[in-house]
Formats: C-alpha cells, structure tokens, sequence
C-alpha cells in the first residue's frame, strides 16, 4: 500500500526550546506549498527527545508529551505544541509561516532555538512527510486526528530508535545524495510508526489497518493488494478467505468502511492514477494493467471515481521534489 500510495518529499529540523515555549502550526495547506510545493499533502510529525509539553488540535483534547514520544498529525489540521496547556504561542500561526518561508529559501540553520531561556529544556524533531492522498489513500484515512507512539525502548533492537538516530546523524552532515537518504530514512520512520500503532489498537478498532490485522479480511485485503488486476466476485473472495459471502461483505465493510468489491475498484484507480502520473504508458495499457480490457471501460471506472479523466489526471499530475532545510 505504502508503495503506491507514495511517499514524495520529507524536510526535517531540530529544535532546542527553552521554558516558556510554543508555536503554532497552521492547516497543512497553508504551508506546504511553501516547504513541498508539489506534494498533494503533507504528514506533521515530532520526534520527542528531551523535555516534555501539550499538543493541541481542535476538536481534540490536549494530549501531554514527553521524552521517547512521537507525535504525528496526519489530517493536515492546524496545531499548538506548548510547553504549558492554554499558554500563548511564542510564534502565532503568521510568526510560523514566515519561518516556513525563511527555511524553504535555505536561511536557518538546522538546528532552531525558542523559548524564553529558562528551565527545564526541551529538544524535539520537527519533521513533514509530503505523501499522495488522492485519489485514495486509506492508510491515512483511518488515523485519528493526533497519534501518539513511543519510541525509546530499552535495549539494542529498537529499530524506530536507530533509525531516528540515523536521520538525525544524516541531517547533520549534509552530503551528496542527502536528500534521497532523508526521504527513505524519514519513510522508515513513518512506517515503523505505523506498525507500532497497529500493534497499541484494541480488538473492537475499525478501520483499514485494523482490516489488515484481521485474519480473514487482512487475507481478502492481501489478494486484492498483490492481484488487482484479477477478476475477483465476491463468491471467489469469500472462498479463499474461508467465509460465506454475506459475513465477508458485513464484516469487510464493518472494518474497512467500503464493501469489497468497491474497495477493489478504489484500490485499482489508486494504482493506475499512479501509473498514470509516473510513466508515459498509454491509458489503455494502464486501464488492462488493473483489469480492464477496454480503454472505454477503464476511462469511465476512472471519470466516475476520481472524477476526471485519465487523460485530465495525468495532464495535472507533477512529481514532487524532496527538500530539506539541512541542504
């Protein structure tokens, strides 16, 4: 999923901050034309390293963080990070984008200094993931509006730990190829987050990555993944998965929030706005790449999901470029 839902651009900095701090974050829309300009969304994220603090985001209560915690905001909402619930931000919504502004025109350094000087001191990554959210992008879909997972575990085999440590050693030292090894370091980030996210969700969760974690549906959700292109039913599905064919619809759409056969169509334009936006492939070759035998009936499956043509999405398509404040 994660390989064709595609990861495009990541840009990371550090910050020290001293007691009292706070920032304000304006919606992912405002400023991501400015640190990812071709990225359809951008993913906030926050590495705890030191210190501790509240984050806020409307319509959810505030959440403490410390040290060993990872913050992730994958909606796009607008945020606080404070070192005090209710406190004023010392950079406002407007303060941020004019940072956002200063670092996209290489002016910062990488590492960023806040806060009043006073103690206790806090030291956090702030990082942004550009990723594909459209036409369909379920993984995110089902995240709640602010997660939070723990990172620092006790031993050598914490893999999210080595990796945050290699991202931060990465950035430090710009060189040659940087900015690819940022990219793959910061979507390995974004991936072990998730498997520790899925393995914290309680039994009666819904949504896809409790779907995957399900062992008939995440079976139904393999085939599709590894096989788009097959001409599944229902009847076939509910077979292989060792279920009638009304229990895996009902629960296939309890977890999933699609039936399996819109899924499947869904999953499939995913692939071949891709496929489109990625190569010069012709579109009737990308419509039987997914299992349509004739460019008409592709391009109407496509019109009536994605809600323009093929030929419209791959003339607005662009490929995002990696930046980073560290180059």
């Amino acid at each position: 999923m994660l390989r064709t839902v595609k990861l495009t651009g990541a840009l990371f900095f550090l910050v020290e901050a001293s007691f009292p701090w706070g920032v304000e974050v304006p919606r992912a829309d405002a400023f991501s034309p400015v640190i990812l300009p071709r990225a359809q969304h951008v993913v906030s994220y926050h590495i705890i390293l030191k210190g501790a603090g509240w984050a806020t985001v409307p319509g959810v209560a505030s959440t403490w963080f410390e040290a060993g915690d990872i913050l992730v905001f994958p909606h796009g909402d607008p945020y606080s990070m404070l070192s005090e619930p209710h406190q004023s931000p010392e950079f406002d919504a407007d303060a941020t984008m004019d940072y956002f502004r200063a670092m996209a025109a290489g002016k910062l350094p990488f590492v960023s200094k806040e806060g009043g000087g006073g103690e206790p001191r806090s030291e956090f990554v702030c990082g942004f993931l550009g990723c594909d959210m459209q036409p369909f992008n379920p993984v995110l879909s089902t995240l709640p509006h602010l997660l939070r997972v723990r990172w620092s575990e006790t031993g050598s085999d914490d893999l999210l730990g080595h990796l945050i440590d290699l991202t931060l050693m990465e950035a430090r030292r710009p060189r040659v190829g940087g900015e690819t090894i940022r990219l793959r370091l910061s979507e390995l980030v974004f991936v072990e987050v998730m498997r520790r996210y899925l393995e914290t969700l309680p039994a009666q969760a819904t949504g896809w990555l409790s779907g995957l974690r399900d062992a008939s549906i995440g079976k139904v959700l393999i085939m599709l993944h590894e096989q788009p292109a097959y001409p599944w039913t229902l009847n076939e599905l509910a077979s292989r998965a060792g279920m009638s064919r009304a229990a895996l619809a009902a629960r296939f759409t309890h977890l999933i929030g699609h039936a399996p056969m819109r899924y499947l169509t869904r999953w499939r334009m995913q692939i071949a706005a891709r496929l489109l936006a990625d190569s010069s492939t012709k579109v009737a070759a990308v419509g039987r790449e997914i299992g349509y035998e004739s460019e008409a009936a592709f391009s109407r499956a496509f019109k009536k999901t994605v809600g323009v043509s093929p030929a419209a999405w791959r003339a607005n398509a662009v490929e995002p470029v990696d930046r980073n404040s560290a180059d």
